[in-house]
């Protein structure tokens, strides 16, 4: 089979594009043909070597698939060969098969086609796992979304909208403010052209109760100085490429607090809350609340582009790859 392959810790450049063994599913796994597979900003950080996990080389990226079972390993039960799923996976999922683990995987539903689904678990699971479980989101609050039109933010417009939430929407361009607007949120401001800490207070003089941030940089500071009395930042990622350091005593001031959010820690650690979140995301898809925006499709020979694309802050919701000829 066909696999991009990462050599050594550098720019994403540097992938390859070459002929390696198909995988074999161990006990308690599956082998998944893969029709599409959902590009993530931690995949572009893996490659560079600047993600928490570093995997021994050669290896792999991609860790969102999408497709049909192909092969099943001792002890799996409740797949079956031909069967349409959806998984999780640490590396591999930019090849055209790889071999997970059958508890990572999900039946994909009969409505959802393989590019939506595999821009769906990582971004949208993030998502809510950070704003109703970290942030503890309550109806008719008021929610800030940084990088609004990206994977991750887009997701969370979209959840925040679903749980009765009032979101605004912060990009750097107009084309992603509509695109955050097109998916639920009531306002939007463009910190390309304005200053997010005026808006903010032009906007909501009383503050907003969570801030969802994935970008990180001079940006957080803004969201943090934007927030209300017993407001929630929620630290999500760092696409802006710096990690910002914050003076404390803006949470002081306002009894606010600053949380974590590592889902793929927390799907580990704590695996029923996450079938939970699932089947409510499931059950929001079927009523429509929550839709996928494919915003660029790649073949495999093109991962380099499709990387690049969301390293460079440039993707409109999300990046899928297409393996199979």
């Amino acid at each position: 089979m066909k696999a991009i392959v990462c050599k050594a810790f550098g720019p994403v450049e540097d992938l390859v594009l070459e002929e390696v063994p198909d995988p074999v599913p161990g006990p308690g796994q599956l082998v998944i043909d893969v029709h599409a597979a959902g590009v993530n900003f931690p995949d572009g950080l893996t490659v560079r070597g600047a993600y928490q996990v570093k995997p021994p080389r050669p290896f792999t990226p991609g860790n969102e698939v999408a497709g049909v079972v192909s092969a099943l390993g001792d002890g799996v039960a409740g797949f079956a060969l031909g069967q349409r799923v959806v998984a999780t996976c640490s590396l591999g999922g930019f090849a055209q098969k790889v071999a997970v683990d059958a508890a990572a995987a999900l039946t994909i539903p009969e409505e959802m086609d393989f590019a939506t689904a595999s821009g769906f678990m990582l971004v949208y699971g993030t998502s809510l796992h950070a704003l109703a479980g970290r942030g503890r989101m309550r109806e008719g609050e008021t929610l800030l979304v940084l990088g609004a039109a990206g994977g991750v933010g887009l997701a969370a417009v979209e959840i925040g909208a679903a749980l009765g939430a009032r979101v605004i929407a912060a990009a750097s361009s107009d084309e992603k403010l509509a695109l955050a607007k097109a998916h639920g949120a009531s306002v939007g401001i463009n910190y390309a052209t304005a200053d997010l800490k005026a808006e903010l207070k032009r906007l909501v003089p009383e503050g907003v109760d969570v801030a969802y941030d994935p970008v990180g940089g001079g940006l957080t500071e803004a969201a943090v100085r934007g927030l209300a009395w017993r407001g929630r930042l929620l630290v999500v990622g760092f696409a802006a490429g710096d990690i910002p350091k914050l003076p404390l005593n803006l949470l002081l001031l306002r009894e606010a607090e600053a949380i974590g959010v590592f889902w793929g820690s927390f799907i580990q650690r704590y695996p029923a809350e996450h079938a939970r979140n699932v089947a409510q995301l499931m059950a929001w898809y079927n009523e429509g609340k929550v839709r996928p925006h494919i915003g660029a499709r790649f073949p495999l020979s093109q991962t380099r582009d499709a990387l690049a694309l969301v390293m460079g802050r440039g993707a409109l919701g999300k990046v899928v790859i297409e393996p199979q000829p």
